[in-house]
């Protein structure tokens, strides 16, 4: 996969925040760093449909580095923990826009989609209500797909057509099962309203 755009120094700081969260929380860095990888790639072989830029992008790669460290406070409702950590931790230098925008995309990498009827997505603007599905379907297809591959993925390329968006993925070794990914593509067939096909190559 090709190597993601540097940071600026700005970012670069505040992302090295995020990392000193995501550590005390005990995160599995091996997991953090293939969602990372994958989130982005989504973000950017979608970009011609998206249109966002690199502000996006590196909220983004934040909420994919914090979207488990819920974990600290148990697996069931870690998206959820998640979320009220990135919101009220002072460690991390954003401001209360980035902070909601940050936490709502990592509280949908799992189970509930979007909705108005949640108190931090109804907060947000409309504008930053799209952003926030958009790059919560980055990352919930991209938690999916290595819970899928189990590390297995060598590089992602994805086709968009008026209809449906291919998504091939070449691997070292063919999942037997790759039904959580296919279920966690479901926030991006509404996103974009177009069927998600997975398909699974192995590398030569």
């Amino acid at each position: 996969m090709e190597q993601n755009p540097a940071l600026s120094q700005k970012q670069e700081s505040a992302y090295q925040a995020v990392l000193e969260l995501a550590t005390t929380c005990n995160y599995n860095p091996e997991h953090i760093q293939r969602v990372v990888k994958f989130s982005l790639k989504l973000f950017d072989e979608l970009k011609i449909l998206h249109r966002l830029g690199e502000d996006e992008r590196f909220w983004l790669q934040c909420a994919a580095t914090l979207h488990d460290i819920g974990q600290i406070e148990g697996h069931k409702q870690h998206h959820k923990a998640s979320l009220k950590i990135i919101i009220t931790n002072s460690l991390l230098p954003f401001d209360n826009k980035e902070r909601l925008i940050i936490a709502s995309i990592a509280r949908y990498h799992r189970k509930a989609l979007p909705s108005e009827s949640h108190d931090h997505y109804a907060a947000l603007d409309p504008q930053d209500r799209e952003k926030v599905c958009v790059l919560a379907a980055c990352l919930r297809l991209a938690d999916g797909l290595d819970q899928s591959s189990q590390g297995q993925i060598v590089d992602l390329s994805c086709k968009p057509k008026l209809k449906k968006i291919t998504i091939v993925l070449t691997v070292k070794t063919i999942p037997r099962d790759d039904h959580i990914a296919v279920e966690k593509s479901d926030l991006m067939q509404v996103v974009f309203n177009r069927k998600i096909i997975l398909h699974w190559e192995k590398a030569n």
